[in-house]
């Protein structure tokens, strides 16, 4: 707010503070040095994004920061399919490699599936309850869904983990 200042002859002046001490000015300066900064930091996002899904070590953002970029796509998809839509190993490979799906080369989808980051136990349990709740299914149903090859595709130990562990 500026300051109404009176001289000796009775006139009132305002006083303007500086253009460099305006609070917007240091407002503005922050927020475009945020952007500088994010920006250049942002060409890693993506890969630092799907490594940081998950618990993982430093060795697995080396690998795909030295993917091409047909991998690193495959691999961004994969970590959806398997932290979002929950599915195997199998089944991201067979979306990641269909015609109608994602179209992939299957040099770059068996990248991704050897590179994602996932509990395929978890993704088998959370499958079996969404089958348990939703559609009512019997514990063997959900077996045959879980490994069945026109089903979810995990393996017999990932669908027995899943089985032991649905609520009762």
């Amino acid at each position: 707010m500026a300051k109404k200042i009176k001289d000796k002859d009775g006139k009132i002046y305002v006083e303007v503070k500086p253009w460099y001490k305006r609070l917007w000015v240091w407002i503005l300066a922050i927020v475009v040095i945020v952007l500088i900064v994010g920006i250049a930091s942002g060409n890693g996002s993506d890969d630092d994004k799907s490594s940081s899904s998950s618990s993982s070590s430093k060795s697995s953002s080396t690998v795909v920061t030295h993917a091409s970029a047909q991998e690193r796509a495959a691999l961004r998809s994969a970590e959806t399919y398997a932290h979002d839509m929950n599915m195997s190993k199998q089944g991201i490979y067979d979306q990641l490699t269909s015609d109608a799906g994602d179209k992939f080369k299957a040099k770059d989808a068996q990248y991704a599936v050897n590179h994602v980051h996932a509990n395929w136990n978890k993704n088998a349990l959370a499958s079996a309850k969404s089958y348990q709740k939703d559609q009512d299914m019997s514990t063997e149903e959900i077996r045959d869904q879980l490994t069945s090859q026109d089903g979810d595709q995990f393996t017999q130990q990932q669908a027995d983990y899943a089985i032991n562990h649905l609520p009762k």
